[in-house]
């Protein structure tokens, strides 16, 4: 877990390097890293949105603009914002938890880390209540005891330690009844197989990330060492660094080169940079150049390991590339499709841990029928990006060939909110009460309420 993190945070392994490494070396190799792991978790992230929720036909609905009890705890959880975390803490260890509880501010659900928590099952393929679950507040310090909380089925715990393997030094103390039936720990999991193992998107992606810092890393040498042409001389000798010879008088009266201890000429320092000329008067001097060694090869392995990324991780290339040119939208859209399967897993297996959720806070606020709804669903935003103009033309259509109820395609515009979908609602119920006192005003003064026409 340590390492996913670190390899999230963009903390890698250095790529190798020969021993007796200079400092040049190694800050090259500090450069080399380029993490590609951040955009990973954040692409399919940020297509998972829980927009709203629908109750199923066991709970009783509410009237069309009152809010209903989960969505009423969603927004007093203020987890508009914070679902991301969860989500985003899901994708990166393959599993977060959340804890809803009863606070002096009402009962409220918050996101817990997958580093600083951990929780037991008897099935951990599926059951969706563990036994029991833990999660660490304070870490033990010196001078200071590490704290923890622990849940059951019924009551919750008041855990501190010495030292996390030191036995000796845990103690654990009652604090009370939860007030749920079952552990109040909900887990998220991004991929889960029959032996109750979750996955990532950054585990199985790491061997790809280390082996694109090592191309990279070898990629920069080349470009310091090799890829620049060497100019060279032949047959000159370098100027020597001269020194004046003075009279009595002090006066210069010659110059003679500078000589170092060992008794021989110093060579003065040359500034030979692309704006200056070299010339010599022997014509048996020589001037060449040695070309520079080619990194096309290494910008070529470069571009399939990404490629190998995006493949591996159901990611289009272009996300990472940035090769999107000359691109019809029908590839476009083929190139999504392996990200938008990937994002409607994940959207099944959190929807079903948030669904959990908004159970366990009905169970704590009283509201049996909600509690015991199996049946509601959480409703997703719709991220495929599409114009308003087309999506009203499709809307319209299902209103006309398919006689689908005008208020049930409203959750189907692009954007639309669920308070938006209460005010729309509470417009229309005006709406439609003018509207019967107008034909009521028309028919008590004899027009027909239909054309407008008086009535004959």
């Amino acid at each position: 877990m340590q390492r996913i993190d670190r390899y999230e945070r963009g903390d890698h392994d250095d790529p190798y390097m020969p021993p007796h490494a200079s400092d040049e070396y190694r800050l090259l190799a500090k450069r080399s890293v380029s993490n590609w792991m951040g955009v990973l978790i954040s692409t399919p992230v940020q297509a998972m949105y829980v927009d709203n929720f629908r109750r199923g036909q066991a709970a009783v609905r509410g009237s069309d603009g009152a809010a209903l009890p989960e969505w009423t705890h969603w927004q007093n959880s203020r987890l508009d914002a914070r679902q991301t975390s969860v989500h985003r803490g899901a994708v990166k260890f393959g599993h977060s938890f959340t804890i809803t509880e009863k606070t002096d501010k009402g009962t409220r659900t918050k996101g817990l880390s997958a580093l600083n928590t951990s929780a037991l099952w008897e099935d951990p393929a599926n059951d969706d209540a563990p036994v029991v679950a833990l999660t660490i507040t304070q870490e033990a310090a010196e001078g200071s005891r590490g704290k923890a909380r622990m849940w059951d089925g019924a009551l919750e715990y008041e855990v501190t330690f010495g030292a996390l393997l030191d036995d000796d030094s845990l103690t654990v103390t009652e604090v009370g009844k939860h007030g749920n039936s079952e552990c109040p720990v909900t887990r998220f999991a991004a991929h889960i197989d029959l032996e109750g193992r979750t996955v990532g998107v950054v585990e199985p992606l790491i061997p790809l990330q280390d082996r694109i810092n090592q191309t990279i890393m070898d990629l920069l040498v080349a470009q310091s060492y090799t890829a620049h042409v060497v100019r060279y001389t032949t047959g000159m000798a370098p100027p020597l660094k001269m020194v004046p010879v003075k009279d009595e008088s002090g006066e210069v009266v010659d110059w003679q080169p500078e000589r170092g201890p060992d008794g021989r000429p110093i060579p003065a320092n040359i500034n030979v940079n692309s704006s200056r000329f070299l010339f010599a008067e022997d014509p048996d001097v020589r001037f060449g150049s040695l070309e520079g060694g080619p990194l096309s090869g290494f910008i070529e392995s470069i571009d399939m390991s990404i490629r190998h990324l995006a493949a591996i991780g159901q990611m289009p290339p272009h996300h990472l590339l940035g090769q999107i040119a000359n691109l019809s939208a029908e590839a476009l859209l083929a190139a999504e499709t392996a990200l938008s399967r990937k994002v409607e897993e994940f959207r099944k297996l959190m929807g079903e841990a948030w669904e959990r959720v908004f159970r366990l806070a009905a169970e704590l606020e009283g509201v049996e029928a909600s509690a015991l709804d199996y049946s509601g669903e959480v409703i997703w935003r719709d991220m495929e990006m599409r114009s308003l103009a087309q999506s009203a033309d499709g809307l319209g259509k299902l209103r006309e060939q398919l006689a689908i109820p005008v208020k049930g395609l409203w959750a189907r515009v692009p954007g639309v909110t669920k308070n938006e979908l209460d005010q729309w609602s509470a417009l229309a119920e005006q709406e439609n009460a003018d509207l019967q006192l107008v034909d009521a005003l028309l028919r008590s003064t004899g027009e027909d309420p239909a054309d407008g026409r008086e009535s004959r």
